[in-house]
């Protein structure tokens, strides 16, 4: 059977050239199909929301308050992605052998990340091993990953472009035009991210977030009709609550979500005549009106 072997070799290599085509696509589709990144001072530059502040200064100290705004740090200022670095199936022996392999958490908490090169993956690998949390703070979930590179699905951002709720052609600054995306009004956005878990692409496969899948599985199938820009967005707010590090906000955000109620029934039990044992029967119940489980991220 020649012919047929030269037809599944002929094949093979075809699926093999539009894997190359995909990929080759893969690493232009985020910043706006723009080059590949080739250091972490240009992945900096590309991405630095300051730009936007001039005009949308509002929006921008908001979004400066944000967990999104420190996506590599956790709250006080700790750098998680040291611990992974140093210890676990992630670690690296020192910074110079770092590639993207070691940074699997960038897919949520810097997904520009991904589209860059090794070289800026050993850059920031020795970022983060001398924990500069000065440079470390500036890398984030900014306004290009989500009004860019996150905000349309089906093809690829259009270069010079930003999406948003509404389209504008005499948008000021360097990017000129704003097309509408009516995904990123959809809770599928957001589950980009915040989503359904395990990641089985990386070695070893990571399971995090799910918020989006239990969204799914329990609040939709449910009945439930809310979006996650119904409750984490209300008013456009860019702060994206709950934060963390504002206590009080957040205890309230939990005692909204999850309300309580405690029915107590003291007595007193008598074992034998002369003895006396208080005792008390104490019914809790929990409901969760949040929308998805808690915790999760």
């Amino acid at each position: 059977m020649p012919g047929f072997a030269g037809s599944k070799k002929t094949l093979a290599l075809g699926v093999l050239g539009a894997a190359l085509l995909l990929w080759g696509a893969g690493l232009a589709w985020a910043g706006g199909g723009q080059a590949q990144v080739k250091s972490l001072a240009g992945l900096l530059e590309r991405y630095d929301s300051k730009r936007c502040q001039e005009c949308h200064g509002e929006i921008y100290e908001q979004w400066s308050r944000s967990h999104h705004a420190r996506s590599l740090m956790g709250l006080d200022g700790f750098s998680f992605m040291s611990k992974y670095l140093r210890k676990g199936p992630l670690a690296v022996k020192r910074p110079q052998d770092a590639t993207l392999a070691n940074f699997p958490c960038a897919k949520c908490h810097l997904p520009q990340l991904l589209t860059a090169g090794d070289q800026v993956a050993k850059e920031l690998a020795e970022v983060i091993w001398r924990d500069d949390k000065a440079v470390v703070g500036r890398l984030n979930i900014g306004c290009l990953v989500c009004h860019q590179d996150k905000a349309v699905v089906h093809h690829r951002p259009e270069p010079g472009v930003l999406y948003g709720a509404k389209a504008l052609q005499d948008h000021e600054g360097d990017v000129k035009t704003v097309r509408r995306s009516a995904f990123m009004s959809s809770p599928a956005f957001c589950g980009q991210c915040h989503g359904m878990g395990p990641n089985f692409e990386f070695t070893p496969p990571v399971q995090c977030a799910t918020l989006y899948g239990s969204y799914l599985h329990g609040y939709v199938a449910d009945g439930g009709s809310r979006t996650c820009l119904d409750c984490h967005m209300s008013g456009k707010d860019h702060t994206f609550p709950p934060d963390f590090s504002d206590r009080e906000g957040t205890a309230k955000l939990y005692r909204d979500a999850l309300p309580m109620e405690v029915q107590a029934l003291p007595y007193t039990f008598h074992p034998r005549h002369g003895q006396y044992a208080p005792q008390v029967v104490v019914g809790v119940t929990i409901r969760n009106r949040a929308g998805h489980r808690i915790p999760d991220g």
